[in-house]
């Protein structure tokens, strides 16, 4: 596959691959799922290499216990580097974890309210996103604004890096998805337009508010805004199935180590990461955990209450039809099994 052709169809896989796969469940899916589960963490990453993964890097916070750090297969395919527990990777929608806490912070110092509307903020988007002057900030965090999806723009993947430094124009002049409130659609529009809401009140970047307000307090050292920060030799190389390239260079907002997504996760789940007041209101409004998909990247970073476990897999092969996407949650499901086995038997 061209890098072309692939432009033009990797956005049907952040939409599509999970309905494609209901219709024809591949053999691997069928065989990762049923496999005898192995007895270590170790053990299920070296059996997802084999299943046709080129890199993964595991990060596992079992409460009381020191954190542990597994990888498998290449950090840089091509160069023949094994994959490192510290190197940097894309974590995508991960990061809107990050943007609803400040959000909240916000709200808390009552420094923007979550009733105030688009309008209040962008009046000129009045007439350009529909019913711009009834969608609240509080509907935008929870993706029940109906304001269309840049990305399920086709035209937005014809040039994804380019069309990036100007994405909302894709999301402009479109139909709403639904009446504001009366349903849910993830879109990436939405916590686009909150970072830029985060940088109209606190008068600069939103990602240096959480720098200062997030990273800094929790000793995050290892978090960045974009690959102008970082050194592209600690980048984690990132590979698509069927094209030859390596993705590490494309530009695609937050990366970060396994380790500081855990400990942020950590946070977030005990409320450290909150001041008094503020997690009822995060509560309110958003989730506990994330994924995240760009070209070469798929994360996931969960909590588990029931044995008190934060999980964070990165996985650094992504493909057109989304199947990669399922074997990831195959096999993360089967890490959490392993430690709940462990937890049981202690």
């Amino acid at each position: 596959m061209t890098k072309k052709k692939f432009k033009q169809v990797f956005r049907i896989v952040l939409f599509s691959g999970t309905a494609i796969s209901m219709f024809y469940v591949p053999w691997i899916l069928v065989w990762a799922w049923i496999l005898p589960l192995p007895d270590t963490v170790q053990e299920q990453l070296d059996e997802a290499i084999g299943h046709g993964f080129d890199g993964m890097i595991v990060y596992v916070d079992e409460a009381g216990k020191a954190p542990a750090f597994y990888t498998a297969g290449w950090d840089d395919r091509d160069n023949q580097i094994p994959a490192r527990p510290d190197a940097l990777f894309k974590i995508a929608s991960i990061s809107k974890l990050y943007v609803a806490v400040s959000v909240a912070k916000l709200a808390h110092a009552q420094r923007l309210s979550l009733d105030e509307t688009l309008a209040d903020y962008f009046p000129e988007l009045v007439g350009r996103i529909e019913h711009a002057d009834q969608i609240t900030l509080r509907m935008m965090v929870q993706h029940r604004s109906g304001v269309p999806n840049f990305t399920n723009n086709p035209a937005f993947w014809e040039n994804e890096q380019e069309n990036g430094k100007r994405a909302l124009d894709f999301a402009l002049d479109l139909p709403a998805s639904f009446e504001p409130g009366e349903g849910y659609e993830y879109s990436n529009t939405n916590y686009l337009l909150l970072r830029e809401i985060i940088e109209q009140v606190v008068g600069y970047g939103h990602f240096q508010y959480i720098k200062e307000e997030i990273l800094e307090p929790l000793g995050l050292k290892h978090t960045y805004g974009s690959l102008k920060e970082v050194n592209i030799d600690d980048v984690m190389s990132g590979y698509y199935v069927g094209i030859d390239a390596d993705f590490k260079t494309n530009e695609n907002g937050m990366l970060a180590t396994a380790e500081d997504v855990g400990r942020f996760l950590r946070a977030l789940n005990d409320g450290s990461v909150f001041d008094e007041g503020e997690q009822d209101i995060y509560s309110s409004i958003y989730e506990y955990e994330h994924g995240g998909l760009v070209p070469g990247y798929q994360s996931l970073a969960e909590y588990h209450k029931d044995i008190d476990t934060v999980v964070v897999q990165f996985v650094n092969t992504t493909d057109f039809e989304g199947y990669e996407w399922n074997l990831s949650e195959i096999v993360i499901n089967r890490i959490v099994k392993i430690l709940r086995k462990k937890k049981r038997s202690a």
